[in-house]
């Protein structure tokens, strides 16, 4: 069975099969987060602190870190900081810093930025997730090398220089193509964590259906993990948590093995919980039953964040020193 293994200092997560869905947070990410990179650009990193420890909670196994900010203030003052060639390598370094020092989960290096990527991969601790190449034979030729270079498994979005295909046959071709030039690199299909890029079922109808044979044909033509940005098959529409915790348990079901979202969200995690139970990835429905205490504190009157971090406080202590799985 395919597992894609990513690393923090002390924790290991296991992306596959047979394994629980992975929840990648997404929260530390400041576009469309005016409030975040208005923070980040005076160097304060409360927010991020506060989303790293609450997503971490709430049951994100793996943390995405983004570092595409736009330093508004800092660019009238300096030409420089219009670039994100400049701004990101150091932001990615210092994200990925204060993070570890907060959680001590895997993380997930997102950057268009390759310099940003690289950043991110000499101050990362374990072994992390890059996020990502695409079939563009110019991000192949950058993202490729780094991964060969630093051992670690990356996130391949299946568009290439002719853009986002409607067409489930062509993000299938875009996706094989980076996992054959991945291999002329050296690196293994258990290291290629295909993103098949889920369209919103508002535009298209038929966005569900597609995905869910993709994800099945990736699964078993190339034998590689996949992953989504679930909340975009919601994009556009009204009670959006609602058709993200009805999609999640689907692609689950049709082989998904990860997911970059808010796990934040009561609805979504829950449906996570609930599909790990009965996928029987989850033995003897342990940690259905604990989560199952964490929505009794919900149902009295607390925070599904502020419920988790109880619940977190409440477990830490046995818990020991050596390297968990997550």
């Amino acid at each position: 069975m395919t597992r894609t293994v990513i690393e923090s200092k002390t924790k290991t997560v296991i992306i596959g099969f047979d394994e629980p869905f992975a929840v990648i947070g997404e929260r530390i990410n400041p576009t469309g987060r005016k409030k975040l990179a208005a923070e980040l650009e005076m160097g304060n990193f409360e927010t991020v602190i506060r989303d790293a420890l609450e997503q971490v909670a709430c049951g994100a196994t793996i943390l995405d870190v983004n570092s595409g900010a736009v330093f508004t203030n800092k660019m009238a003052e300096d030409p420089r900081y219009a670039d994100n060639n400049f701004v990101e390598p150091p932001l990615m370094k210092a994200l990925i810093e204060i993070i570890q020092q907060t959680v001590d989960v895997p993380l997930c290096i997102d950057s268009s930025v390759p310099g940003a990527l690289e950043s991110g991969l000499m101050a990362c601790e374990g072994r992390p997730l890059l996020n990502s190449v695409t079939g563009e034979e110019e991000r192949l030729e950058l993202v490729l090398p780094l991964v060969k270079k630093y051992n670690v498994p990356v996130v391949a979005i299946s568009n290439d220089d002719t853009g986002i295909s409607q067409d489930p046959d062509v993000r299938f071709a875009v996706a094989k193509k980076i996992v054959q030039r991945a291999a002329d690199f050296g690196i293994p299909a258990h290291d290629i964590v295909v993103d098949p890029l889920v369209m919103p079922v508002g535009a298209m109808g038929s966005a569900g259906q597609q995905v869910f044979a993709l994800v099945r044909r990736l699964r078993e033509e190339l034998g590689v993990n996949t992953t989504c940005g679930a909340s975009n098959i919601s994009f556009g529409l009204p009670h959006r948590h609602g058709i993200n915790a009805a999609f999640l348990p689907m692609a689950i079901g049709a082989g998904m093995t990860s997911a970059i979202m808010n796990p934040v969200r009561l609805q979504e995690m829950e449906a996570i919980r609930a599909a790990n139970f009965l996928m029987n990835h989850d033995d003897n429905g342990g940690e259905w039953i604990r989560f199952a205490k964490v929505l009794e504190a919900v149902e009295g009157g607390m925070t599904f964040a502020e419920a988790s971090a109880a619940a977190s406080q409440a477990a830490s202590g046995r818990r020991g020193g050596r390297r968990g799985r997550s």
